[in-house]
């Protein structure tokens, strides 16, 4: 599947694979492995980028994956997002999607909206909500609309 795909049929909260498609070489080989890694991996999808044209410059749709937290002591040192342009040579697939009655949420920034959070209920979401004040945030039920239909490279399946 594209990246394009993705962009246009996965549920912000989904998890999303990406693969060049070779074989993950021996972790004896760093360099080699980190580049891998680089090209190869796993995120949920916290946001969608529509195309942009400015006077100055021009950038394709995007999507961004939430990789992964580094922390120390429960506190979050460093984020890991990754953004891959829609023209991507990469494979995508769509591993997961949100279930039905969880909960996301989401800050405007902008124009576009941007995932925070995904919660398995309501509760839960207006506790993380709480806990972690973030302005121009609210709530959105998953429904069954978003994962009725698997989606095969833009076909119904």
């Amino acid at each position: 599947m594209s990246a394009h795909n993705v962009y246009d049929n996965a549920p912000l909260g989904s998890l999303i694979r990406y693969s060049d498609g070779t074989p993950r070489p021996p972790a004896r080989f760093s360099k080699k492995l980190a580049a891998w890694e680089r090209r190869n991996g796993i995120g949920r999808l916290v946001k969608k980028e529509p195309h942009r044209e400015r006077a100055t410059y021009t950038s394709p749709a995007s999507i961004t994956l939430h990789e992964g937290n580094f922390s120390s002591d429960g506190v979050i040192l460093v984020t890991v997002m990754r953004t891959h342009s829609v023209e991507s040579d990469l494979d995508f697939e769509i591993v997961e999607r949100p279930a039905v009655g969880m909960v996301r949420v989401l800050q405007h920034l902008h124009d576009n909206v941007e995932l925070l959070h995904l919660a398995e209920s309501r509760e839960a979401a207006e506790l993380w909500l709480a806990r972690n004040r973030h302005s121009n945030a609210r709530l959105e039920d998953v429904t069954a609309d978003e994962v009725g239909a698997d989606i095969v490279e833009g076909r119904a399946a």
